[in-house]
């Protein structure tokens, strides 16, 4: 590097501390400042080496840029749920949101497993290869209709839209929380004791295996449907933006 770009760096970087703790302020606790300030040097000093030099306002804007579009990669990079699973759970969830138009109850396993052209054994091995899907994931949380990024709240302004789009302020709406029980309650009644099991009583999954009589695989595969179930219930409901004057509180 040469000796200007070593000054560039230094001069620079008090610019991607207050980028990064911009976004950290918006971002759950799990997400370490330090990692977005590593992310964001990275994106300073490609933006001194790549920079044709003009006015130096002209550069402050364009650091600014790629530094936070570094942070917003390491950020992207963080989601460890391999899109496999995703693709797999996303069928699921389909199937018995399709058959739940049609039949106007909750689908039966076998019923799901026909639907996506499967025995039944081969179903229950989809659920256990979903495992790790959740209730809600992150890109979940995008509210536009254009399959834009869920990341983008992080460039919006202060706006009353862009509040809505902030996802952490989603996951604590009232709105989120009702759709989650009305989900929960919908479920069959051995899918919902399981997650009682599970939530409310805290129970591992071999102890859980040992109340309902079945394997611990089982006890996977039961999760991962029950789960799928209350995707597609949530996934058709607008529970975003509470239906008044915002109401906010954390989910119990």
């Amino acid at each position: 590097m040469f000796r200007s770009e070593d000054s560039l760096v230094e001069q620079y970087a008090p610019l991607v501390r207050r980028q990064a703790l911009q976004l950290v302020s918006r971002l759950p606790s799990s997400v370490e400042l330090d990692d977005l300030m590593q992310a964001g040097m990275m994106g300073l000093l490609d933006a001194v080496r790549r920079y044709q030099v003009v006015a130096q306002a002209q550069f402050e804007t364009y650091a600014i840029t790629r530094i936070r579009g570094a942070m917003l990669d390491e950020l992207r990079s963080q989601d460890w749920l391999p899109r496999s699973v995703r693709t797999k759970g996303k069928q699921i969830e389909q199937a018995i949101a399709a058959l739940r138009q049609k039949l106007l109850r909750e689908p039966s396993e076998r019923e799901i497993a026909d639907a996506l052209g499967l025995t039944l054994t081969q179903y229950q091995t989809l659920l256990e290869e979903a495992a790790g899907i959740q209730v809600v994931h992150y890109e979940d949380l995008m509210r536009k209709s254009d399959g834009g990024d869920a990341l983008e709240f992080l460039e919006e302004d202060g706006s009353d839209d862009a509040y809505f789009d902030n996802p952490l302020n989603q996951l604590v709406s009232q709105g989120l929380r009702s759709a989650l029980v009305n989900a929960i309650d919908s479920l069959p009644e051995r899918e919902k004791l399981l997650l009682s099991l599970q939530f409310e009583q805290d129970l591992n999954q071999k102890e859980i295996a040992l109340v309902l009589g079945v394997t611990e695989g089982r006890v996977s595969q039961l999760r991962s449907q029950a789960v799928s179930r209350i995707r597609a219930l949530l996934a058709k409901d607008h529970w975003d933006r509470a239906s008044s004057d915002a109401e906010y509180q954390f989910l119990l």
